[in-house]
């Protein structure tokens, strides 16, 4: 079983959530939005799976190379 782990690239606070642990996900959907400096950042994920777990909720602040979530496949 493959694991992929999602980390934030940068510092910003968590806009919105559209999935929850045990979603089926497909490569390139979007897993949550993120916003910094009034930018939407959608975080995708890169292979098709399950998330595992999720490591954030709407309105965290999230620092550099936080965990975001991860996806199983």
């Amino acid at each position: 079983m493959a694991v992929e782990e999602i980390h934030a690239e940068m510092v910003s606070s968590v806009w919105k959530v559209l999935v929850a642990p045990g979603a089926e996900v497909a490569a390139g959907d979007t897993l949550v939005i993120l916003e910094s400096m009034k930018m939407e950042i959608p975080v995708l994920t890169e292979r098709a799976g399950t998330v595992a777990e999720l490591h954030v909720v709407e309105g965290e602040v999230l620092q550099e190379g936080d965990l975001i979530a991860t996806v199983t496949s």
